[in-house]
């Protein structure tokens, strides 16, 4: 699946499998936002880990002092520099998050969330590792993945992106147990509470793990 947010579900292509959501999915979505929302301060420099067209980076700037939105997909920035509008407060930059051209502790808050650590198709140790580094010693990383209580609202969301092409047909033989796959080679994973536990365990740190909204699983840590 390495470049399919990159290319096949870029841009205006992302935006509209958000706009069709249905009503419980769209609930979920505001409820990651508000738990970042909950850790901002006008202080904070923030990072937002695979941005997108900036739906969730939009709603950064004006909370923090300055937010970044790093992406690997030239086109969903693009798109973001307009979504997000003109703004001093966000800049956008395209990086893969597994490498960052940054220096040690250079934001205060780091994101991930709508289950990018599965999404994007990469080590999740390495995203993980990138995280930590990229983040000031003693502030906060934030992950996120689904909860499994959410699975139905979930598979529901995928089937209407997939109907209305923006995906590939739904392989029903292939999907369950968290695991949705396409027939055009997307795959969409998640990360359990141990897995998470693992992650952070391997890199010396404690989570804080909780359910929000009974549809998101989040792990949130402390740069070491």
């Amino acid at each position: 699946m390495t470049g399919y947010y990159s290319k096949k579900l870029a841009g205006d292509r992302l935006r509209a499998c958000y706009e069709l959501a249905p009503p419980r999915v769209k609930a979920y979505l505001e409820a990651e936002i508000a738990f970042v929302l909950e850790r901002t301060s006008p202080s904070l420099v923030a990072a937002e880990l695979g941005c997108g067209y900036g739906r969730i980076l939009k709603r950064l700037t004006g909370r923090v002092r300055v937010a970044f939105g790093i992406d690997t997909s030239l086109e969903s920035l693009q798109y973001a520099r307009t979504f997000v509008g003109g703004s001093q407060q966000a800049r956008l930059l395209l990086m893969d998050a597994t490498e960052m051209g940054v220096a040690d502790g250079t934001f205060d808050l780091t994101v991930c969330i709508q289950n990018g650590i599965c999404a994007f198709s990469v080590d999740p140790d390495r995203l993980f590792a990138e995280a930590l580094r990229v983040t000031r010693p003693g502030r906060t990383v934030l992950f996120s993945t689904y909860s499994p209580r959410f699975w139905d609202d979930r598979l529901e969301w995928f089937e209407l992106q997939a109907a209305a092409g923006l995906i590939g047909e739904i392989d029903r033989h292939a999907t369950g147990n968290g695991v949705i796959v396409c027939k055009d080679g997307f795959r969409a994973t998640t990360i359990d509470v141990a897995g998470f536990q693992s992650l952070a365990a391997h890199h010396g740190v404690l989570p804080r793990l909780v359910e929000v909204d009974g549809s998101s699983l989040f792990c949130e840590v402390l740069a070491p």
